[in-house]
């Protein structure tokens, strides 16, 4: 019997499924996804508000949660006008709320 290792994705009835935690999407294909430049994704986890994966301790990953996260603060900073600091309280009041 197999095992299955932690972060992989899985072959089921509806072909390959990848958990929303698995970080496999470059930097660059969030970049894209998302219309941010990759020097704004350096500088959100600079900053402590996302911690993507290492590959080869050198390539980013991100998981499709923490591209939803991104969208979120990306949203808050251009839509709502909320700057850095603001972004870190509102992230921490909603990460309290879901608990």
């Amino acid at each position: 019997m197999r095992r299955r290792r932690k972060g992989r994705a899985q072959r089921g009835e509806k072909g390959i499924q990848i958990s929303s935690d698995d970080p496999v999407y470059a930097i660059g294909i969030v970049s894209k996804l998302l219309g941010v430049p990759e020097w704004t994704l350096r500088a959100l986890e600079r900053e402590g508000l996302v911690s993507p994966e290492r590959m080869n301790r050198k390539a980013r990953v991100y998981s499709l949660k923490q591209i939803r996260t991104i969208e979120h603060i990306c949203y808050l900073m251009d839509e709502k006008r909320v700057n850095i600091s603001g972004v870190k309280v509102i992230l921490e009041i909603e990460q309290v709320w879901t608990e």
